[in-house]
């Protein structure tokens, strides 16, 4: 097995692939040599990725399917299988954010937060496994900073993320004794929408929400990709049950 990152040959699916984290992950891992299945909601910004990872000379499967559908996270694993013959790494990179106080936070964005933060990772991970036990392969998680630490006005997200990395956690243990390796990555603040998802909090009380960066600024969107293509890749075969935490120092801050 290779040390270093290398993944001619393999396959991977990533979520969110429409841009931000995501599109960063799936072009990432195509420089590393892989083909890539990508997976947004949003079909027109899926084309994008996937052209851009064409345009390298590997193959993208495009799967516009929504998260929030158990079903659906059952059929993209099914669908990448049918397309390549096998999957190597799920990277589990879509996340949605909504904020507010608890008292007044709706249902509807509760619910949504949980599905795709938490119950899909699970979902499209419990269809993977079997496709991986033999012959090994890596689960991503990409949780968030906000699994480490209370940050008020965000209830949901942060309990998806905390939840999300347990989760990474548990399944690790539950999968030891098999070639899968499971792990998560945790970064701080990107400019990508999903941050821009945070701006209502600012017409709340800022004592509440307090410190959401640190003096270094945000994260560089290719440095996390960088680590969610690492971990995916076989170079990591000696990493299991780990979250890496690539935040320009905003926990310790």
């Amino acid at each position: 097995m290779p040390t270093m990152q290398d993944m001619t040959g393999q396959v991977a699916l990533v979520t969110g692939a429409g841009g931000g984290l995501g599109g960063a992950t799936a072009i990432r891992i195509a420089e590393l040599g892989g083909d890539v299945a990508v997976l947004d909601v949003s079909a027109e910004a899926l084309a994008a990725t996937a052209e851009k990872v064409r345009a390298m000379g590997h193959k993208a499967l495009e799967l516009p399917l929504n998260l929030t559908d158990r079903t659906q996270c059952a059929q993209a694993i099914e669908r990448t299988v049918a397309e390549f013959g096998k999957i190597d790494a799920l990277c589990n990179v879509a996340g949605v954010l909504r904020c507010g106080a608890s008292e007044d936070f709706a249902e509807a964005d509760w619910d949504l937060v949980m599905k795709v933060n938490l119950e899909a990772p699970f979902f499209l991970s419990r269809a993977a496994i079997p496709h991986m036990k033999e012959k090994g392969g890596a689960i991503v998680n990409v949780c968030s900073t906000a699994a480490f630490k209370a940050q008020g006005y965000f209830s949901a997200y942060c309990a998806s993320k905390a939840g999300l990395l347990h989760l990474t956690k548990t399944m690790a243990v539950e999968y030891i004794k098999t070639p899968i390796r499971i792990n998560a990555v945790a970064p701080g603040g990107m400019d990508t929408v999903l941050a821009g998802e945070a701006s209502p909090i600012f017409g709340l009380d800022p004592d509440i929400y307090g410190r959401l960066g640190n003096p270094r600024g945000m994260c560089v969107i290719e440095d996390v990709a960088d680590m969610v293509a690492y971990l995916a890749s076989p170079a990591s075969r000696s990493i299991q049950g780990a979250c890496m935490v690539v935040d320009t120092g905003e926990i310790v801050y």
